[in-house]
């Protein structure tokens, strides 16, 4: 083979590899920034599994991808996001805001028995501060004149209580996005804090508890004029959605909030368990027993525009819904 030839072929074969080199370097420092921005990013982290198996052309196993799943997002959101409108990331919570209403749709937590608890770490909700969250475009914000002179509580969605690890995590419970207007006595403070405590006190018998909570604006039914009935010939009812609202934003004031609780067993392998509540947004008995709130997630799902556990049957969950407390400490480990 004549020089010439021996020196283009060497070359190209240099060419070559130094093409499929920095092709695979490339791949590599593509895949990593992808894996930091699945870490930070709800929607790359919805996509996660498409992503990887699109991408991951030359080595599938190159990427520890067990980062992902230790990040507080993964953990908070191991169950799925219901929705997926304008997800904002807390540092101990997560939830979708509603523009339209200037409150969140719903709002997820992970509870650990820990940072449920009086730890004497000097975390307290009277160092933290009502305040809007200036992420959010003034025109879609609510204000804390919002909420003045309303009638209304600022009524917390993730419970300051339910954060006590870190001052931090319990200063963002007051942020407004996560914050909605309750009825006070008879509500927020009673019936509703009654479910909150009961959430935390479930997160201390068995360690690791999923709530998302949010609130709902349920049809009622809406009798039509006499007069109107004859003319039309029917004895139907109207069906409409009904709601105030406060402030020169307009925030709305929900009808009925809801919880959907997962308890997660302390068995190895044991299958979670479900409970799901709605409460109408207004004075409640003090004798009232908040089992008497058990509902059907589908009713959640289908007012609420959700979808909960990303797709999960519900024969994936140890039961649902006890009608007493003591039957969930007798028959779920």
């Amino acid at each position: 083979m004549p020089f010439v030839e021996v020196g283009i072929t060497l070359l190209v074969l240099t060419g070559s590899c130094f093409f499929v080199l920095g092709a695979y370097y490339q791949h590599n420092d593509f895949l990593y920034k992808l894996h930091r921005l699945i870490q930070e990013d709800p929607y790359a982290f919805y996509i996660r599994e498409k992503l990887y198996d699109t991408l991951q052309l030359f080595n599938p196993n190159c990427l520890d991808q067990s980062d992902v799943s230790n990040s507080r997002m993964s953990q908070i959101m191991k169950y799925g996001f219901p929705g997926l409108d304008d997800i904002r990331v807390y540092s101990d919570f997560i939830l979708s805001y509603d523009r339209r209403n200037r409150v969140a749709h719903w709002v997820y937590e992970h509870l650990r028995a820990p940072c449920v608890k009086n730890t004497g770490n000097g975390v307290t909700s009277h160092k933290a501060n009502y305040q809007p969250d200036m992420s959010v475009p003034s025109n879609f914000r609510s204000v804390l004149t919002d909420y003045k002179n309303s009638g209304f509580d600022r009524g917390h969605l993730a419970a300051a209580g339910n954060h006590k690890c870190h001052q931090t995590h319990c200063n963002e419970t007051f942020y407004l996005t996560n914050i909605a207007p309750q009825v006070g006595r008879g509500f927020n403070q009673d019936a509703w804090n009654n479910l909150e405590i009961y959430v935390r006190e479930l997160t201390e018998n068995y360690g690791s508890v999923y709530v998302c909570t949010g609130p709902m604006y349920k049809p009622k039914r809406q009798l039509q004029d006499v007069t109107e009935v004859r003319n039309t010939r029917t004895k139907n009812d109207k069906w409409c959605v009904e709601y105030e609202v406060i402030g020169e934003n307009t925030v709305a004031v929900p009808t009925h909030f809801f919880k959907v609780i997962t308890v997660e067993s302390k068995l190895s392998g044991g299958s979670p368990y479900m409970e799901a509540y709605i409460m109408p947004n207004e004075p409640i008995s003090r004798n009232a027993n908040i089992r008497n709130f058990l509902a059907d997630i589908r009713e959640i799902e289908h007012i609420a525009g959700l979808q909960f556990f990303n797709g999960l049957r519900r024969s994936f969950f140890f039961g649902t819904n006890y009608t007493t407390t003591p039957e969930i400490y007798k028959n779920f480990a």
